[in-house]
């Protein structure tokens, strides 16, 4: 990427330049005014920019090209050449974002190392972009059960669209992951995917690290939301913004526009606000802690992000998934699961969601003797589980109970755990469990067990009917 776009209303200057840059590698483009500039970078955004800040005849003169590039176009340097400049006119340029500044006549080594210097920024910033993309591959949407496609469903309804999307659902179900599919799915995939953890930056830089900085002497420290500018930014966790951040955000989403901290100049961006929570904000509005107006205007449109036990019969799926990106990324043993440990990981309990399902695998890939399956044994052992010598742990609860009652109980549980294991598909779990569909409808209607495909298993009094397929 050496493209480089000379803009000067002198033709010599502008093909002097041009021969210069060519006899040193670089591909040129020329524009002698601001319409044929503007046009060309319209065409082909360059790698990097020379500007005359004087243009005659023009409809623009430089600063108002600068200004504009860096609106629209804020990855571009562009170095700002001048016969008439002075400290005032580089500390302006500087000020709107140029990159350096060069006085007529230039010294054609001076020329070079600002124009060598400035090359190396851009494709250091290009290269960044571009392993920023593909990390962001690393994770994918992965799942087949009905909660996952009910998911999946709404994301793609919303990826074409501008709306602000606000994803709930508990910590580590991929919120991050959904917002992720939004950005490469729209008409942005090409432009940034900015993340702000709005708990893991302290109030007192929260502002500096949206708004960016402008320092004394003119130069200029871009924040979160001028490097999103074109894409989505992700506002994580947004219940834990501070409160004094979130009504400067809000007047952000409604003009679009807003001064970086030591600063005096409006910077317009074009971004999309994708937000997560695991908290009730409605629950935080009451409490103060969360604006109204705010939550109003990202929660345009509310998509719930599902926990894993919503998704157990994607478990052996993500597994995979997982198993085998580890292989690929860290160069783990690529492992099979055995039946048995699919089994237990479905009918586990897990608080931390796929996030914790992926680091299990991992600590169990890392620490495993073998290559072979990964067998039960593998697994932490809980309290429920069996002992080494086979016996079962009884609960306190469940050894003071007659026969009867215990044996209940716990078919009862052990029937709840495999129906929602299977997502609530009664022909799956009889199927495993070893029971004629018909006697396990009979036995959940004994047991007042009520299933649904929606809802899984749960315990109520119902009539057959409740009962059938």
């Amino acid at each position: 990427m050496s493209d480089i776009l000379i803009v000067d209303d002198e033709r010599d200057i502008r093909e002097l330049i041009s021969d210069i840059l060519q006899d040193e590698g670089y591909s040129t483009r020329l524009a002698g005014n601001s319409d044929d500039c503007m046009k060309l970078v319209e065409e082909q955004p360059p790698a990097l920019m020379v500007l005359d800040i004087w243009l005659k005849d023009s409809n623009m003169d430089g600063i108002d090209i600068l200004k504009t590039i860096k609106r629209e176009n804020p990855t571009i340097p562009v170095v700002i050449i001048s016969g008439h400049g002075n400290i005032e006119i580089a500390v302006a340029a500087i000020k709107q974002g140029a990159y350096d500044f060069i006085e007529k006549p230039f010294n054609i080594d001076q020329l070079m190392v600002v124009v060598r210097r400035a090359m190396e920024a851009s494709q250091l910033r290009h290269e960044n972009q571009e392993l920023k993309r593909q990390d962001d591959s690393v994770d994918e949407m992965v799942g087949s059960c009905t909660a996952f496609k009910t998911l999946k469903s709404q994301l793609d309804k919303v990826t074409k669209s501008n709306g602000r999307v606000m994803l709930t659902g508990p910590a580590g179900s991929g919120k991050e992951i959904a917002a992720r599919y939004i950005h490469s799915e729209s008409n942005r995939s090409d432009a940034p995917f900015i993340s702000v953890n709005s708990a893991s930056v302290e109030p007192d830089r929260m502002e500096e690290v949206l708004f960016g900085h402008e320092n004394p002497d003119g130069s200029i420290e871009q924040g979160l939301l001028e490097q999103a500018n074109g894409g989505v930014l992700f506002f994580d966790e947004i219940a834990d913004m501070p409160v004094g951040t979130q009504s400067k955000i809000l007047r952000v989403l409604v003009d679009q526009k807003f001064v970086r901290t030591g600063g005096s100049q409006e910077v317009l961006v074009d971004v999309r606000v994708v937000s997560s929570t695991n908290k009730n904000l409605e629950m935080e509005i009451q409490n103060g802690t969360f604006r109204e107006e705010l939550y109003h205007r990202l929660n345009v449109v509310p998509i719930v992000v599902p926990s894993l036990e919503e998704r157990r019969e994607d478990v052996p799926e993500l597994a995979n998934y997982f198993i085998a990106r580890l292989n690929a990324s860290q160069g783990l043993p690529l492992r099979t699961l055995s039946d048995d440990t699919i089994a237990l990981l479905q009918t586990s309990l897990w608080p931390g969601n796929v996030r914790q399902l992926k680091n299990l695998l991992e600590r169990i890939l890392i620490l495993g003797e073998n290559t072979g399956e990964i067998t039960p044994s593998e697994l932490p052992q809980s309290a429920d589980q069996p002992a080494d010598n086979g016996r079962i742990i009884l609960s306190g609860s469940l050894a003071t109970l007659p026969l009867r009652e215990a044996r209940e109980l716990f078919e009862r549980e052990y029937l709840m755990t495999q129906i929602n294991r299977f997502g609530g598909n009664i022909s799956k779990t009889a199927n495993f469990v070893g029971m004629e569909r018909s006697a396990l409808h009979r036995k959940l209607k004994s047991l007042n067990v009520v299933t649904s495909s929606k809802a899984g298993a749960r315990v109520a009094h119902v009539s057959e009917d409740e009962l059938s397929e």
